[in-house]
């Protein structure tokens, strides 16, 4: 009897159904967990997806077993007589295309089981000569899919809010916002993007605001295989998006296999303020303060004070507020005194309330230097770097501190690793250019000063410091020439003045001077930097006036001033015991 019922599961082609099934179910599964992420469906989707594709085996069994396909249509099995039986033909159909879809199952295998090999082949190619870290990641802008485009700062302040989470996961390196705002728009090549980033993972996704709900989908990918390694849709009420954020940069952890330690578990979990108000008005803050302008940069400051008239105890709106107020002089073209006390005040206040802040003790660092308190200030830059090792604005300014000091291999290094969590910021870029020349490394310095050209051709800044370089190299005819390129891209008075330098240097005392009277006039419309004035008037062999005008640097806290030490262009007064005075004062480490 059992001999007869296999020959029957046999004849009804029950075990080919089973086969096919399974190949069926299995390229049903493999297709949609690669294809669904990408329209950012919630993980739930596939996974009921394979629960179904497992509960229909059965019933596929019995249905073969129970119903035979004739040339009349489907009819019940004991319905059909076995002579008129067309289920071996039927059979040899559906082992051909079992067959068909094996191929197909195996193709789609070996090409799996390839990409999986290719970050290894990407090691041998120039465009991946040094390998990302497994552990690495790059958090890109995320998309707003609010009606209302005002809603934008919410997608971008949730996204550097996570990126933010996972930066303070030291088993992680974290590409800085800087860099990853480049590609705000829909990227096309993630693995293009990751090596140019320097990361094997990408997260990305979209941010939807309502009133007070708000959904996040977000889905993480190794970029270099360009597997989907997790994915998840959100949906909550406004006043849960900390812990939505918490759930992110935890489940990323976790895929990436990142230790945390008990610092990074408290900041994972951490709600750095119970009033969704004065989170709304914080992320409205850094939105404008990002963008860098004067207008943007006041009405930061309008934010952040708003804040903290909401919450009095949110420390990261205080230190949002200092770095504000110590950032505007550069773009307000006022002289940076005037805002000092206001920046240090704020700083403190959020180490103050909350020393554990990375940001809050980067930007007390950052105003302390401004006030030309150095020792004070890489303390907290290095106190900044030490919980948040993944904080590039913290290495860039703590390495431009080390340089005023002195210390200038260790800029360097510190420059470099800023570089490393932040490769396309042009500004950091350029300032390490700038110190490489300052180190007398000449060829780097002009082939990392080009190729930051090349990263944004309009912008001046690589342009005047390469024209630094070049004039320290004693190449004067090419800094002219960058100078002048420098100046047609952004007149700013401070590229001016080097220009003006130049001339004086160069024997083109006429040009110099005429330079010299120009920026003299304009002086008593708008701030301009008394220590570039100092230095053009030190071009022009004028002592005097260059002594007076480096003592008005000092008063202004003119950024300039904290170059006496270092810079090469005094050393005409080197031998004065005014000028070493100056500097002795410069360094007392004694705020006025």
């Amino acid at each position: 009897m059992n001999a007869n019922f296999f020959a029957e599961l046999k004849r009804r082609n029950v075990y080919k159904v089973a086969i096919a099934y399974a190949v069926v179910g299995w390229l049903v599964i493999q297709i949609s967990s690669t294809v669904l992420p990408t329209f950012h469906a919630p993980e739930w989707v596939v996974q009921t997806l394979v629960v179904l594709v497992a509960l229909g085996f059965p019933i596929a069994l019995v249905l073969a077993w129970a119903f035979e396909l004739t040339p009349e249509g489907i009819k019940h099995a004991e319905d059909v007589d076995p002579h008129k039986s067309i289920a071996r033909k039927t059979g040899r159909k559906l082992a051909g295309l079992t067959l068909a879809l094996a191929v197909i199952a195996a193709g789609l295998l070996t090409y799996q089981l390839t990409r999986s090999k290719a970050p290894a082949a990407a090691q041998s190619t120039p465009a991946a000569a040094v390998t990302a870290p497994e552990r690495s990641i790059a958090v890109l802008p995320f998309d707003n899919l609010s009606h209302d485009p005002e809603n934008a700062y919410f997608s971008e302040g949730v996204q550097d809010e996570i990126l933010t989470r996972l930066a303070k996961i030291t088993d992680l390196k974290v590409i800085s916002r800087t860099s990853t705002q480049r590609f705000k728009s829909v990227p096309g090549d993630l693995r293009q993007i990751a090596q140019q980033l320097g990361v094997t993972n990408i997260l990305e996704g979209s941010v939807q605001k309502s009133n007070d709900q708000v959904r996040v989908n977000v889905q993480l990918i190794n970029a270099a295989t360009d597997a989907h390694l997790w994915a998840e849709t959100y949906d909550r009420r406004l006043t849960d998006i900390f812990t939505v954020e918490s759930e992110i940069a935890k489940s990323v952890a976790d895929v990436l296999q990142a230790k945390l330690t008990g610092s990074a578990q408290h900041v994972l979990v951490s709600r750095p303020t119970e009033n969704p108000e004065a989170h709304q008005l914080y992320l409205k803050g850094r939105y404008f303060w990002n963008k860098r302008s004067t207008a943007n940069l006041k009405k930061a400051i309008e934010y952040f004070q708003q804040a903290i008239e909401k919450d009095s105890g949110y420390a990261l709106a205080y230190a949002g507020l200092a770095d504000a107020h110590a950032l505007l002089p550069q773009y307000a073209r006022t002289a940076p005194k005037e805002n000092l006390p206001q920046a240090i005040a704020a700083a403190r206040k959020a180490v103050e309330l909350d020393d554990t802040l990375a940001e809050g003790n980067t930007a007390l660092g950052n105003a302390l230097a401004a006030d030309l308190q150095f020792a004070e200030a890489s303390s907290a830059f290095q106190k900044a770097i030490a919980l948040n090792p993944n904080y590039a604005t913290a290495h860039q300014w703590y390495g431009e501190t080390l340089a005023a000091e002195a210390r200038l291999d260790e800029a360097v290094g510190e420059l470099e690793r800023a570089r490393e969590l932040d490769p396309l910021s042009v500004v950091i870029n350029s300032v390490l250019g700038e110190r490489l020349g300052a180190v007398r490394r000449y060829d780097e310095a002009i082939e990392q000063l080009h190729k930051t050209i090349e990263m944004d051709p309009p912008f001046y800044l690589p342009h005047w410091f390469l024209g630094q370089v070049f004039e320290e190299k004693g190449d004067l005819a090419n800094a002219i020439i960058e100078f002048q390129r420098a100046g047609e891209l952004d007149p700013d008075p401070n590229v001016v003045g080097s220009l003006s330098y130049a001339y004086a240097i160069a024997g083109r005392r006429e040009d110099a001077r005429k330079v010299l009277e120009h920026l003299t006039k304009l002086s008593s419309e708008r701030y301009i930097s008394p220590y570039n004035l100092a230095l053009v008037h030190l071009g022009l062999g004028e002592k005097e006036e260059a002594l007076q005008l480096l003592e008005k640097s000092y008063h202004d806290r003119d950024p300039g001033i904290a170059q006496i030490r270092t810079d090469k262009k005094l050393d005409p007064l080197r031998g004065d015991p005014r000028f070493q005075k100056l500097v002795e004062r410069v360094f007392s480490a004694k705020p006025e």
